[in-house]
């Protein structure tokens, strides 16, 4: 899948998708109740430590990329919309970033452990970006990272016996020492991610 091509398989991280019956939400639904960042009020309690496993089998921790500025994103390789338009545009960012992409560390966490092995997540990262990291885990340890950020996940059944997962589609920014700056939409540019990346450090 290029980036072109993968840039036309989503309209918007908060609408409701006709297909599949995936319903996104708003970052300002799954944030409000923690206080989103605005002025000079204190950013939520977004984000923890987490234990997950790479697509190479390792075991990773959120330790692991301190030092840089980590870019999270929870969805699942068979989503239809939200996660490819997401991590396109990510992969993009990353490209207008130019030398200053080596400081960020895209992340991408599964919502969907019983289909997303660390494989098949390797697979699903390599389409966009090599420099983003995939990583699923147990369902216990997904349930644990989701509850740390706040994620909204949820399966949904189809009547062909298959099934989707809704979620949420937003973009989680932390700081060089692991605590959460700022939220991204989901469905922002490639641009607009680059424009608040290089602010980071200023």
């Amino acid at each position: 899948m290029n980036r072109a091509a993968a840039s036309l398989a989503g309209i918007g991280a908060a609408l409701l998708l006709a297909m599949g019956g995936l319903a996104l939400v708003d970052p300002s639904t799954i944030l409000h109740p923690f206080g989103a960042p605005s002025g000079d009020s204190a950013p939520p309690a977004l984000g923890g430590p987490f234990n997950l496993t790479a697509p190479d089998g390792r075991s990773v921790s959120d330790a692991d990329f301190h030092g840089k500025w980590m870019l999270v994103y929870f969805g699942y390789t068979h989503c239809p919309d939200a996660c490819p338009t997401a991590l396109n545009n990510i992969a993009n960012a990353l490209d207008l970033m130019k030398a200053k992409r080596a400081d960020i560390a895209p992340v991408f966490i599964t919502v969907d452990p019983a289909r997303d092995t660390p494989a098949a997540m390797g697979r699903y990262t390599g389409l966009f970006d090599r420099q983003i990291v995939g990583l699923t885990g147990t369902p216990a340890q997904i349930e644990a990272a989701e509850r740390e950020y706040r994620v909204y996940a949820a399966r949904h059944d189809e009547k062909t016996g298959g099934y989707s997962m809704d979620h949420s589609s937003i973009l989680y920014v932390m700081d060089k020492t692991g605590r959460f700056r700022e939220f991204i939409d989901g469905a922002a540019s490639p641009q607009d991610i680059a424009a608040r990346l290089r602010t980071l450090d200023s």
